[in-house]
Parts: structure tokens; C-alpha cells; sequence
């Protein structure tokens, strides 16, 4: 066995061809991914930009020119934190356990990011703090837009929102309108046509490019630094801009279909060949398919410990599923996060729907299809209330997520700069 293992090592040879391929002036993928990048300046330059326009003063003037009313909702979420309101993690311990929470010991070694998907529109977010205020309940520290991104920029619920996430402490990651089902593929339509999404959903042709130009416009107009990602060919040019020093982020979505850890082990070895002698790399987050179990992430948590990325890439992965449009129901992954939290680092609990037996019953269960709804045409339908309702029950289900992390002695990660 030692000496077939002896086989995989990769010769130096290898990479030299690697660096040829890149650096030569005739490779021309490479000439017009760096064409694209030299649109919006040097690295350093497109950094000052990003660092100028993420500035609060600087998103509440985006806010103030495209929505104003937004202003007041994040004013009163600014009082609301530097005041202090908010239930500290001792508080929500307490209330969980009781006095048996001063005397137990939490593994804080690796707690559990506590994510929501998708947060849709700005006007949620008051609702969900104010609801956290009443309840003395949790704010979670991790957030997933899927919303199109044009619509929201022209309303000003995307600078609001980037704004109220940097006040909670949350990261937050935006899906870019350049996602495969925006009509890059020609030859397909909608449901009816589904089984030509297989693997072919992603970025054809000319449209990886046009994603890496969409990123760059809203990392240097409006602050946006983590966006998802799910094909192939744009997963590698977030490396290659990271590479030459662009301090872009991303996931991997769970669209990419990430199933087994040599899936993973592929992405990662792609990550450690393209990070920056720091160590670090633009990959912070693995959003694993729904079909993987916890042998595949405690397997994929060796080499990621030995690549040198346990702090740098999350393994994000849901514990609930939207109702419908995604996976068989009833679908509740968190026993089995409360088996493995405690044991690999860096995981985000995932709340892509509400608790099955509370989202099932509502008369508009949450629906993967509903992110890709126009507003208009979501207030028209008079879905409005309904769909800020299945994001109310996602928030509660990364509270009852929290809830047994607690009983089990497991620490979360809920908004920061809220819950201290």
C-alpha cells in the first residue's frame, strides 16, 4: 500500500506546466479573465473602492438615495444594539438550562454558525429583531440572499441590508443574477424543460465572465464581498481573483452537488493550489448536497485540517429544507448535527425552511421557487405576508437549533455584535 500511495505524489514537472499555461501571454482564457478584472482598476485599487463603499456612512447614503424609509429601520436596529437589548449568550443559556447553566462547561471550541436562507427582503430584518427582543431569542449569525440582485439594488433593500448585517455582526453571502437559470441556456424553459438543468445549469460560454463582472460591480459599488457559487468554471476564477489580491469571498452552494468527501478533497487540493502564501484562500464556505451524511464531513474534516483550512472553510449544511420544490419531506437533519457538532470544527447549521411539522402545516409552506419571484409580483399575488412568514419560521427553527446545541453543552454562533 506505501508504495501505490508513493504514486500519487505529483511531480514538480506538473506544476511548472500549470504556471506556463497561465502566465503565457497566448492563453487567452486568461487574457480575458484579466480583462475583465483591469475594467475596475488594479486589485488595490478595486480593494478601495470595495472598503469605500462597505463604510456604514457610505451604504446609508445609497439607502437615503433609493429608499429612505429604510433609514429609520436601521437607525432604530443601531439603538437597539449599542444599548444593549439584545439577550446575551449567558442570558440565553440561562434560560435554557436554568441554573444548571452556571455550572456547565460549553465546548467553545467549535461552535455552530446558526444560518438562515433566504432573506429576501430588508423589512424582515426589524420583524426578526424585534421578535428576538420579545422572545429574548436568538439572531442568527449567518444569512443567504437569493433574491435578484437588480431588483433589489434599484429598491434599496441591498445596501440596507448589507448595512443592518454589518451592524448584527452577520456574514451574509448574495446570489449574483448571473445563476444559470437567467437564461444562459437557450434551449431551456422553465420545470418543463428540467431534466436539461443536469449539470448544465451553471455558466455556459461567455457567462462565467459575466458573473465574475457582475461580482466585481457589486463588490466595488455596494460593499458585497461573499457571494455563492456553483459551477466549475466561476469557482475557479474566484481563485484565480483572490489570487492576484482581489479580497473578494464566496461558498459553494449547495447546487454545486458537493456529495462525497473526493468531491470535496478535488475543491479543496483547487483551493490550496491557488491561496496566498497567508494561508488563507477565497473559499470560506462548502455547502454540502442534502444527501451527505456525517461519516463524509468528519472524512472531509482530516484533509481540510491538513490542507490548513479548518478555520477558513465552513462546512455549512441544512438542517431543514424549504417544503417544497427541493426534497421528500419531513426532512430534520439537526440529531445528527448535535452528533457531529462537538466532534469537526467550523460548521454552519443551515435553516433553509421552517421545523417540517410547523412549515407543512401553514397554508403557503416555503418553496425554493418562491426566491425567484418578482416582488411585484409576490405583493400582487398577495403572498407578501405569507412568505415573510416562512422566513419567521426559519429563524425558529435556528432557535430550536440553538436550543439543543445548549442542552448538549454545544456552542452557536448567533449575531455577534447583538448577543454577547
Amino acid at each position: 500500500m506505501s508504495d501505490l500511495r508513493q504514486m500519487l505524489a505529483i511531480p514538480g514537472s506538473r506544476l511548472e506546466a500549470i504556471n506556463a499555461t497561465l502566465l503565457n501571454p497566448q492563453t487567452e482564457v486568461i487574457n480575458q479573465f484579466l480583462a475583465v478584472v483591469a475594467k475596475y482598476g488594479t486589485p488595490q485599487e478595486i480593494n478601495a473602492q470595495h472598503r469605500e463603499a462597505r463604510k456604514l456612512e457610505n451604504l446609508l447614503k445609497q439607502v437615503q438615495a433609493r429608499n429612505p424609509a429604510h433609514l429609520q429601520d436601521l437607525h432604530w436596529l443601531l439603538e437597539q444594539r449599542d444599548s444593549g437589548r439584545f439577550a446575551s449568550i449567558a442570558e440565553y443559556r440561562q434560560r435554557v438550562l436554568g441554573a444548571k447553566a452556571a455550572e456547565m462547561s460549553f465546548n467553545e471550541a467549535s461552535p455552530v454558525t446558526l444560518e438562515v436562507s433566504a432573506l429576501q427582503y430588508f423589512p424582515w430584518v426589524r420583524e426578526m429583531a424585534e421578535q428576538a427582543l420579545a422572545e429574548r431569542s436568538l439572531v442568527p449569525g449567518r444569512f443567504i440572499a437569493v433574491r435578484k440582485m437588480k431588483e433589489s439594488e434599484e429598491d434599496g433593500d441591498l445596501p440596507a441590508i448589507v448595512a443592518a448585517m454589518d451592524i448584527l455582526g452577520a456574514s451574509f453571502v448574495e446570489t449574483l443574477d448571473t445563476k444559470g437559470t437567467d437564461g444562459s441556456n437557450p434551449h431551456l424553459n422553465g420545470p418543463e424543460t428540467i431534466a436539461g438543468y443536469f449539470g448544465g445549469i451553471g455558466e455556459p460560454d461567455e457567462h462565467a465572465l459575466r458573473w465574475l463582472d457582475e461580482f466585481l460591480y457589486y463588490y466595488t459599488r455596494f460593499g458585497v464581498q461573499h457571494v455563492l457559487n456553483f459551477n466549475a468554471g466561476t469557482i475557479l476564477l474566484g481563485f484565480l481573483l483572490y489570487r492576484l489580491g482581489v479580497d473578494i469571498q464566496f461558498k459553494i452552494s449547495v447546487f454545486f452537488g458537493s456529495d462525497n468527501p473526493y468531491h470535496a478533497l478535488w475543491i479543496l487540493m483547487a483551493a490550496k493550489l491557488f491561496s496566498r502564501e497567508d494561508g488563507s484562500s477565497p473559499l470560506i464556505g462548502f455547502n454540502w448536497s442534502n444527501s451527505v451524511h456525517n461519516e463524509t464531513m468528519a472524512l472531509t474534516a482530516q484533509f481540510r485540517r491538513s490542507l490548513g483550512f479548518e478555520e477558513v472553510v465552513r462546512f455549512e449544511h441544512h438542517i431543514t429544507e424549504t417544503w417544497k420544490s427541493i426534497v421528500k419531506q419531513p426532512y430534520d437533519r439537526r440529531e445528527e448535527l448535535l452528533q457531529i457538532a462537538g466532534q469537526v470544527a467550523n460548521i454552519s447549521a443551515k435553516h433553509e425552511g421552517g421545523d417540517p411539522e410547523v412549515d407543512g402545516a401553514r397554508a403557503h409552506p416555503s418553496d425554493a421557487l418562491d426566491y425567484f419571484r418578482a416582488k411585484d409580483e409576490v405583493i400582487a399575488s398577495g403572498d407578501w405576508e405569507a412568505l415573510k412568514q416562512n422566513f419567521m419560521d426559519k429563524v425558529a427553527a435556528s432557535n430550536h437549533t440553538a436550543w439543543a446545541l445548549t442542552e448538549k453543552g454545544l456552542s452557536f454562533i448567533a449575531a455577534p455584535h447583538l448577543h454577547r
